[in-house]
């Protein structure tokens, strides 16, 4: 089991004050040792293969116990049981939610169930942490962070990026300026896969598929762009205010709808840009994000930085100058003004002294049972889950519309004053016609 002291020290960060500058919701551990003796009931909304992922850490978390599990898919909830065998099983989540022992939920069903159920389950009094993308539209995701708002609960999002070591170290070192000037964050996420499951009978194929389809699933920008594009605007500290995009299917032709192909350019309001591309047909480059400053360059992922002009070893340098003497200084002439960028060959230094054992999602869901049992919801962790979906959703229709959006006035939060309300003649359930828990995550 984690606690504050350790996590920070495998940071490798002088102290907990410079994190908790570029990552308040870290404050979350603050009363860790205090909350010993509490033990957190737990309900799983959508026990597939990322919600028993989910699972995994919690089981072995001594302050959680989850004593209830909803599905309405037999072979997930029969892997489920083998790790929680006496937990209560339902069908249906609202039955699960009126369970008064049940304090926090956790929902990992397919992206568009997400919505409904989070407003009931705060309706219902409970605590969420939902998987991103928290919303299947925009205004859902709005809907969420409205009524997390005026619930007075805890909401947690699936982006576990937020507690990864490596990113916290990163971002602080980025706030603090150590690289110059971000002038532009570029992400990728690369895969050689054809992101199907395999289906029992030909009846399921939406239902376990569901990714691949529109109806369900807004693809490859909320299943991975959704991550990367939260480092972009945590680097910059800002939101864009402009994007643009394309994609298409140009390998994976097999009757799916959703892109094998994107990329998407977010534009801030000064010029800056933050950047995502996806391409399911090769894996060569992975998945990255590359921070870039006029001094210097991060790749997180990596767990590596990079100096623009890094001081050489004196050896080399003097290697370097001899050369030098004996090859120019017999050359008349000033040479060519302009010659080939080729990539660096710095080979960087590390972020952290070791790596990390852990992608954050274990301290994501650690942390959000600290926030449930002490009923304190940690600094711009929700409005950081908000945007993340906002902006990816927000990609996918500048690639559906195929033309250069802005980013909704209405969609912008106020962190210190938020006063929305449901404008006059809306109606909640007017977002909500697709039914509930029909897929499997």
């Amino acid at each position: 089991m984690i606690n504050r002291r350790d996590f920070l020290k495998q940071m490798n960060t002088i102290g907990a004050v410079a994190i908790l500058g570029s990552a308040p919701w870290v404050d979350a551990f603050g009363e860790m040792n205090n909350t010993q003796n509490e033990k957190l009931k737990v309900g799983i909304i959508g026990p597939g293969s990322r919600g028993r992922f989910l699972m995994s850490f919690l089981v072995k978390n001594p302050k959680v116990d989850i004593i209830a599990i909803c599905d309405n898919y037999q072979p997930s909830i029969d892997e489920a049981l083998k790790m929680v065998p006496d937990a209560k099983v339902y069908t249906d989540y609202r039955k699960l939610l009126e369970n008064k022992d049940i304090t926090s939920v956790v929902v990992a069903t397919p992206l568009y169930s997400h919505c409904q159920i989070v407003l009931d389950a705060f309706d219902a009094g409970k605590n969420v942490y939902c998987e991103k993308t928290i919303g299947f539209t925009p205004d859902e995701c709005l809907l969420m962070y409205d009524k997390y708002k005026s619930s007075n609960k805890i909401f947690f999002t699936g982006q576990q990026r937020l507690f990864d070591p490596r990113y916290l170290k990163t971002m602080e070192m980025v706030h603090q300026g150590m690289f110059g000037e971000i002038a532009a964050v570029h992400t990728f996420w690369n895969r050689n896969g054809d992101w199907r499951r395999a289906v029992p009978s030909p009846d399921l194929e939406r239902k376990i598929n569901w990714r691949l389809y529109k109806e369900y699933s807004k693809g490859l920008m909320t299943e991975l762009g959704c991550h990367q594009i939260q480092i972009g605007t945590w680097a910059m500290k800002s939101i864009p205010e402009k994007i643009m995009g394309h994609g298409a299917i140009t390998f994976w032709k097999d009757g799916r709808e959703v892109y094998d192909n994107v990329n998407v350019i977010y534009v801030l309001e000064d010029g800056r840009k933050i950047t995502f591309g996806s391409v399911i047909s090769n894996k060569f480059y992975g998945l990255e994000e590359q921070i870039l400053g006029n001094k210097g360059t991060v790749e997180p992922e990596k767990g590596k930085y990079y100096f623009e002009n890094p001081t050489p070893d004196p050896a080399f340098l003097r290697m370097i100058n001899k050369i030098e003497r004996d090859v120019f200084d017999a050359v008349p002439f000033a040479g060519t003004s302009w010659a080939p960028e080729t990539g660096s060959q710095n080979k960087g230094e590390y972020i952290l002294g070791e790596t990390p054992q852990t992608d954050g999602t274990c301290e994501n869901l650690a942390a959000f049972v600290e926030a449930s049992i002490t009923n304190k919801q940690p600094e711009k962790i929700a409005e950081e889950g908000y945007y993340a979906s906002v902006l990816a959703l927000l990609g996918h229709e500048a690639i559906e519309q195929e033309q250069i959006i802005s980013f909704p006035e209405h969609l912008k939060l106020d962190y210190l004053n938020h006063k929305r309300t449901i404008f006059p003649g809306e109606n909640n359930n007017d977002f909500y016609s697709r039914g509930t828990l029909s897929g499997i995550d």
